[in-house]
């Protein structure tokens, strides 16, 4: 069929669609598979530095233990948070809760937590326990903005995350923004087996969507809680006690 016969027909069919409030779209089968492991894309953005003979510790590791990991930490050998099997990949697994870990000071070259502090009680206490054990480090949460799309830490988290320069700051999350977007849409529409755009802005901007933070020896912590309380570790020496509580201040 001539080209200038197909742009009649096509200019045609639009008008009708037009006229009708409909669209027809046509979407390619996708043609790619979106990694399950975080590592494909960590590694685009991170540069580990982990060399051989490294004592590495995976604090969460679930199904997908870190590579480089040579001690799991797991505190529940049943999916709970996960929803995927434990997977040791024959990798020595502590039974451990990450607010006591059951390690000697400095006993690891490097501690990797991703997507763990997200939902832990008390992000001081499990900060200063990573600290103690590691001597640096990686940590990695969603951010809010991944939170509020994909609608899921209702009944799961407990804080978003954002991360400047050395200094780790939790919110406590609001029941409002647990909710979220209140749609499953972002989140069908991401793992939709037909491409779509969105698809792409997704899984390659993942630094976005994503606190990706690296630690030497210690950083800072701020906890803001919804009651108005800020607590805090190792902030500048203008404070008495390296954990306290004070009142937000209100304008």
């Amino acid at each position: 069929m001539p080209h200038s016969v197909r742009s009649l027909l096509s200019s045609q069919l639009q008008r009708i669609w037009d006229t009708l409030g409909v669209r027809i779209e046509l979407r390619r089968k996708r043609t790619f598979e979106p990694s399950a492991h975080r590592f494909d894309y960590q590694k685009r953005y991170i540069d580990f530095a982990i060399e051989p003979g490294m004592r590495v510790l995976d604090i969460g590791s679930g199904g997908d233990p870190f590579p480089a990991a040579s001690v799991l930490v797991e505190r529940n050998l049943q999916p709970v948070f996960r929803t995927e099997l434990l997977v040791t990949n024959d990798k020595p697994l502590v039974v451990a809760d990450i607010h006591a870990l059951p390690f000697q000071t400095k006993s690891f070259d490097f501690v990797y937590s991703a997507h763990v502090l997200e939902v832990v009680d008390d992000p001081i206490q499990a900060c200063k326990e990573m600290m103690r054990v590691g001597k640096r480090g990686y940590i990695e949460t969603p951010k809010e903005g991944k939170d509020v799309l994909f609608a899921w830490a209702r009944n799961l988290q407990k804080w978003h995350v954002v991360a400047i320069a050395s200094n780790l700051c939790f919110f406590e999350y609001s029941d409002r923004q647990l909710g979220g977007i209140n749609s499953g849409a972002w989140r069908e529409l991401i793992i939709d087996k037909w491409q779509h755009p969105l698809q792409d802005v997704f899984w390659d901007n993942q630094d976005v969507f994503n606190v990706m933070f690296q630690w030497t020896d210690r950083f800072s912590v701020f906890v803001f809680h919804l009651d108005g309380f800020i607590r805090t570790l190792n902030t500048s020496t203008e404070f008495s006690s390296p954990v306290f509580d004070i009142p937000l201040v209100k304008n």
